[in-house]
């Protein structure tokens, strides 16, 4: 609607392109050029798109500013021209994609030396990236002949915008076989072998770092597109170059056969375990292989784990001579040397080669003695929690997993190789369950004395639990037990009923209150237990219903249907099955009710307490008589029009409220002639009456006979007749108790048939109905209201 209706107020661009000599520093230099672009503003676009300014766009993000500009405004055009070649505007996207000049001048950003404007190479990736997603056809085929493309994105691999835009095109290009095409073109230009020659020494850390993450990041979609994509026949030649043998003996020996450069180290370890990935079990929050599959990025490629077993003996030496790190205080000591990621990515890999189970590789990690090597930098930086959860992951992937499969298994050492070599030498070797008795030992002894915790017992606490837990239900439990020496036994009998149970005990008590904190999953209700009062059938009826098993056949009806909404008249078979089986019975004590409001009637208002006002209070109790004026007029019947019109202008004249005192003029009249029944049994103002069975007293009585008579009673009666039905009417006033008493009298008369008879017909018995009592005052204020 905003822009629909023309609600914006006019932009200053329209008035500046009406110049003649405008520049396009002068359009850059307004301040809504931008969304004037993005809302494809016609006379902005048309002077976009003109050739020179163009060029002059992609010159601005492609060229180094002029070192006299001021700092603050340096790159102030370069940005906006960024931002209006990526203003996703379909025509400019088609007049830089399709104009070879415009093209050559963005590409020729990339034949710079290194190192690029970490700035300028931003625009220049952000152009070209959305150029990709937006012409993808014509932009692969623009550089693909460009000879030195690839050898250029490897030399500027060290810049982050480049490796962006290196994955960019692995991602971004649609449709599937483009995509296979460019995999293709990249694999045969050699460009995992490139990026794999940028992990060595001789390299600064900038191009280690990206060049390993972008080899991760092809491994990861790769796989990704593979799982995916199952129906490709076509596999990715990317990832197949990265897994094959020599390429990967082609990264560890960048490492290991120079110097010791731990970025270089870091940087292939990361590379081996994004090879070493592999789809976790769902409950790790990672999807699980389906049953009977047997996809490759299920599986660790074999290729891998033969061109690393060679190369464990270097990654142990790595343990035990890291590279050269300084020494480090810390706050509670001296470490010299500290862990070092170069040692924390190698018990990371060791994690990671233990997942796999591989027999060969197990059977060397026991030569070398690493697991011994890794316990006891567990034990030494006692706070360094990187490294004890990695040794926690080692020592729970040994004690739960099955014995790895052999090659060659003869018959005679059949039961034999179900022993896993790997749990017989953490427990005889590396002297596992005495190590953490008298590492236990050593922390509570300690503590005793006034020292800390150390920072291994949570993860330690954690370990012997995992020891228990396998020793009654894990796949290893026999051979847990029988790896125990009988000292040993006696040692870890005591150490899990004493030490560790009461750390158990500990750690299970809630560190707030929660006795009034329930979990709905455990606490099971049974609400057909709940006692409910004989009275409240409605609540139980409500409780039955929400207690009724959730069936299909009951999900199916739930809710309403369409014909529920229509006119009842025409749809007459709506189901009524789904309450049949809910029976109300509500008992209800009407007497109770009538009790309550008889006694509300009989209740006198309070008197309102307004002292030391002037005004009289108009609910105070007065005796209340009747002007003889009224017994002049008839109650029912009355034809004279001379004396009803007076009496209902004296009505309108006077307030029945106006005094207290039982004087002339304050007396409170009752106008039987002007209020009466009508027809319908309604007491009404102005109304005729009908002719009625019982008349009023004769009207020639003497003033003083009436005015005593209606100042003790006066009584209304009329007669309605309505078919078989004859209803008298009684309306009588008490001045002396302030109440008046409504009777109605019901006659119906029935015929032999015991059906009624016809209204001449009448019956000796009726039907009486005596209203209850009502005090004058309400008697009034109904008589108001009608």
């Amino acid at each position: 609607m905003f822009w629909k209706f023309d609600l914006h107020t006019t932009s200053h661009i329209d008035t500046l392109l009406e110049k003649e000599d405008v520049t396009l520093t002068e359009v850059m230099d307004e301040d809504d050029v931008l969304q004037e672009c993005k809302a494809q503003n016609h006379k902005l676009v048309d002077f976009l798109l003109r050739p020179q300014c163009m060029e002059d766009l992609v010159t601005y993000i492609t060229q180094e500013p002029s070192p006299d500009v001021e700092e603050k405004v340096k790159y102030k055009y370069p940005n906006i021209s960024c931002e209006l070649l990526t203003s996703d505007v379909s025509q400019i996207n088609d007049r830089l994609g399709e104009d070879e000049k415009l093209l050559m001048k963005l590409y020729g950003f990339l034949q710079n030396e290194p190192p690029l404007n970490p700035l300028l190479a931003s625009f220049f990736s952000k152009v070209l990236s959305i150029l990709i997603g937006r012409k993808p056809e014509q932009i692969v085929d623009f550089l693909r002949k460009r000879e030195d493309f690839v050898d250029l994105m490897i030399k500027h691999i060290g810049t982050s915008a480049i490796m962006d835009l290196l994955l960019r095109m692995l991602t971004c290009i649609e449709p599937q076989q483009l995509r296979q095409d460019v995999l293709n073109w990249l694999n045969e230009e050699k460009v995992i072998q490139r990026l794999v020659d940028m992990v060595q020494p001789s390299q600064d850390e900038d191009r280690h770092s990206n060049a390993s993450q972008s080899l991760c990041e092809i491994i990861r979609l790769s796989r990704d597109q593979m799982f995916q994509v199952q129906g490709c026949s076509e596999p990715d030649p990317l990832l197949s170059t990265l897994e094959k043998q020599e390429t990967v003996e082609q990264l560890l020996s960048n490492i290991f056969d120079k110097d010791k450069n731990e970025s270089a180290i870091v940087s292939v370890i990361q590379i081996l375990l994004t090879l070493f990935e592999t789809r976790r079990p769902a409950f790790e929050g990672h999807m699980e292989c389906p049953p009977g599959m047997n996809h490759p990025s299920f599986s660790v490629n074999h290729s891998i784990l033969e061109a690393v077993r060679p190369r464990l003996k270097d990654f142990h030496q790595l343990l035990l001579e890291p590279p050269k790190k300084n020494v480090m205080k810390t706050t509670w000591g001296v470490l010299d040397p500290p862990v070092g990621n170069t040692r924390l990515n190698v018990v990371r890999l060791v994690a990671s080669l233990l997942q796999s189970n591989t027999h060969s590789i197990n059977t060397e990690l026991i030569n070398l003695n690493t697991l011994g090597v890794i316990l006891d930098m567990y034990f030494k930086y006692i706070w360094n929690n990187f490294l004890h959860i990695q040794v926690e992951i080692c020592t729970a992937m040994i004690l739960a997993m099955p014995p790895a499969p052999t090659e060659i298994q003869p018959d005679t050492e059949q039961e034999r190789a179900r022993e896993s070599i790997l749990i017989k030498h953490l427990f005889q070797k590396c002297q596992f369950i005495q190590r953490i008795v008298d590492a236990w030992s050593s922390n509570e002894k300690e503590q005793a004395e006034g020292g800390r915790r150390r920072g291994y017992m949570g993860h330690l606490t954690r370990i012997a639990n995992s020891i228990v837990h396998n020793c009654d239900k894990g796949p290893n439990g026999p051979q847990i037990q029988q790896s125990l020496t009988p000292s040993d036994r006696e040692k870890w009998d005591a150490f899990i009923s004493g030490q560790l149970a009461d750390t158990n005990k500990r750690n299970t008590v809630d560190l707030v209150n929660t006795h009034h904190i329930h979990s709905s999953s455990d606490d099971e209700v049974d609400f057909k237990d709940s006692g409910f009062h004989q009275d409240s059938s409605l609540q139980q009826a409500f409780s039955d219903y929400q207690m009724q098993q959730m069936t299909s056949n009951f999900i199916e009806q739930f809710g309403f249907n369409d014909e529920e909404f229509a006119d009842q008249d025409d749809v007459v078979d709506i189901p009524f099955d789904r309450i049949s089986d809910i029976n109300f019975s509500l008992n209800t004590n009407e007497s109770a009710n009538i009790a309550l409001f008889e006694a509300r009637c009989k209740e006198k208002i309070q008197q309102f307490e307004d002292a030391g006002s002037d005004e009289e209070d108009i609910w105070d109790e007065k005796d209340v008589t009747f002007a003889p004026e009224a017994q002049r007029r008839p109650s029912s019947g009355s034809t004279d029009s001379e004396e009803s019109t007076d009496s209902e202008e004296e009505d309108v004249k006077r307030d029945p409220f106006e005094g207290s005192n039982p004087s002339a003029d304050d007396r409170m009249e009752v106008d039987t002639g002007q209020w009466a029944w009508d027809s319908t049994g309604i007491l009404r103002q102005g109304v005729t009456p009908p002719p009625s069975s019982t008349s009023s007293k004769d009207c020639g009585e003497s003033k003083a006979e009436d005015e005593t008579a209606c100042c003790e009673q006066r009584s209304i009666t009329e007669t309605v007749i309505n078919g078989s039905m004859k209803e008298t009417v009684s309306l009588t006033v008490d001045a002396k108790t302030e109440t008046a008493v409504f009777k109605r009298f019901h006659e119906y008369s029935y015929n032999e048939a015991g059906l009624m008879a016809d209204e001449d017909q009448s019956c000796p018995q009726g039907q009486h109905v005596l209203c209850p009592s009502v005090p004058l005052w309400m008697l009034h204020y109904i008589v108001c209201l009608s």
